[in-house]
């Protein structure tokens, strides 16, 4: 990605200034008042449709076939109901650790892997330059993947404003950000790692946040970074994006931390003790799938491997990071492909240690969770296929039902990040599940279906 956004390291993220303009408001208004429209008018057409939707759910039960679907789907629909409820309990109980005093703070390696990230990897550096925490205590590594634009030049920029502070290092070809890190991961003197990603920004206080779970708790293996979107006021991607992911971090990930068991750190922002990473160290960077070099993924996979020893991976609030994500629907499609894929191959991952004895403590909460993505990841086809019957049987019904199911179920998101932010930026909820319901719906399916490939897919010269 490249970027030109001005650098700034203690502003909340309402006040960022950046330098792309901002999509017309009214444009905005526009997109969430037809959205609006669109989900309520697909609600009054379910009630005007009543009794053909009587006679569809009649046909499906007099059929064999029909019935078993239709029980299974109300048995996964209960299970995701008492799964989210579950969650709920968990989220209320989740409170994020408080930072602890800069005697206590443990000594901190900062790897910033970088591939074609232009000016932005000279903001990142800077930001991690300017956190409030001990300098004798931090280490900074930036390393160019054998990037093809001027992101060695930007890196040199840093190098000369910040002096002996920063260490630079530059590979002879483009390797993957796995090898970026591992370069680093054994350059690396601190008893903590931190990875950022180099289109990322983080705040005076995000790295003391993120490291003090591991002072606090002895069996923490890792931490996850809580990640906001830069370039919300971009585009309208971004918008979307920025309300999914407050939803996805500070709903899911809290949740899954009260359990001890979050199941990815952000390469946005992650913290691993460097015992714990050297113990799997060569597993990961030596880690095949259907024996191809892995290249993808390496944030789930360095977190399974750190699960797998029995210890904790957690969830900082607190620890916010701001990173640019994708304004295009192809940059879109290509991270989610690469997430999914990522996603299926962790869980396979996953399955060989969860049910086995993996950790001295509770282990129900992790294996609830595999449960839970791995029934996710195997109805993709038979949902997909009961989708298409529908499409082309009752081509309304499917409308109309779809939309009411955007409706109610993106309320939870929409009232989630109201309660928490803005109220007319949650309705972007909505919105997000449209376009991911009726133009990402593909992703899935096809991530499974192309799982064994490998490639970054977004990581050119030209990525928005």
């Amino acid at each position: 990605m490249s970027s030109k956004n001005t650098f700034f390291s203690d502003q909340e993220t309402d006040n960022v200034k950046e330098s792309k303009t901002s999509k017309n408001v009214l444009s905005s208004r526009i997109i969430l008042s037809a959205t609006m429209l669109l989900l309520v008018g697909g609600a009054a057409l379910v009630y005007y449709l009543q009794p053909e939707f009587y006679t569809f759910n009649e046909d499906r039960i007099n059929s064999p076939i029909g019935f078993t679907f239709l029980v299974m789907t109300v048995a996964l629909l209960v299970f995701k109901a008492l799964f989210l409820i579950y969650n709920v309990f968990l989220y209320i109980q989740y409170k994020s650790i408080e930072s602890v005093s800069n005697e206590l703070l443990p000594t901190c390696t900062v790897i910033v892997p970088a591939y074609n990230e232009g000016n932005l990897v000279y903001q990142t550096l800077l930001s991690v330059a300017n956190s409030d925490f001990p300098k004798d205590k931090l280490q900074i590594l930036a390393i160019d993947d054998g990037s093809k634009d001027d992101t060695w030049h930007w890196m040199n920029e840093a190098k000369k404003e910040l002096g002996d502070r920063l260490l630079i290092f530059k590979q002879p070809k483009n390797m993957g950000k796995r090898h970026a890190l591992y370069h680093g991961f054994n350059l690396g003197k601190g008893e903590i790692f931190v990875t950022i990603d180099s289109d990322s920004i983080i705040k005076t206080d995000t790295l003391r946040n993120l490291v003090s779970p591991f002072v606090v708790d002895e069996k923490c293996g890792a931490v996850a970074g809580n990640v906001r979107v830069l370039n919300h006021k971009n585009a309208i991607l971004p918008k979307m994006l920025n309300v999914n992911f407050v939803m996805s971090f500070e709903f899911v990930r809290s949740a899954e931390s009260q359990l001890g068991s979050v199941l990815c750190t952000p390469g946005a922002l992650a913290a691993y003790r460097s015992s714990a990473v050297f113990k799997c160290l060569p597993e990961w960077i030596s880690q095949t799938f259907m024996g191809v070099a892995s290249d993808i993924g390496e944030d789930q996979a360095m977190t399974n491997m750190i699960l797998k020893q029995g210890e904790k991976v957690l969830f900082q609030r607190n620890a916010i990071v701001l990173t640019d994500v994708p304004e295009k629907y192809e940059g879109l499609y290509k991270m989610f492909i690469r997430w999914g894929r990522s996603n299926v191959r962790e869980n396979l991952a996953m399955s060989k240690y969860v049910f086995t004895n993996f950790r001295k403590e509770s282990k129900a909460g992790a294996r609830l969770l595999f449960i839970n993505q791995f029934l996710t990841i195997i109805m993709t086809y038979p949902f997909l296929l009961f989708m298409l019957f529908f499409i082309v049987v009752h081509p309304l019904l499917f409308l109309s039902s779809t939309l009411l199911g955007i409706l109610v179920v993106s309320s939870f998101s929409v009232l989630f990040y109201a309660k928490k932010y803005n109220a007319s930026e949650s309705l972007w909820a909505y919105a997000y599940s449209v376009l991911y319901t009726f133009g990402l719906f593909w992703i899935s399916p096809y991530a499974i279906a192309t799982v064994g490939r490998s490639g970054w897919l977004t990581r050119g010269l030209s990525q928005k």
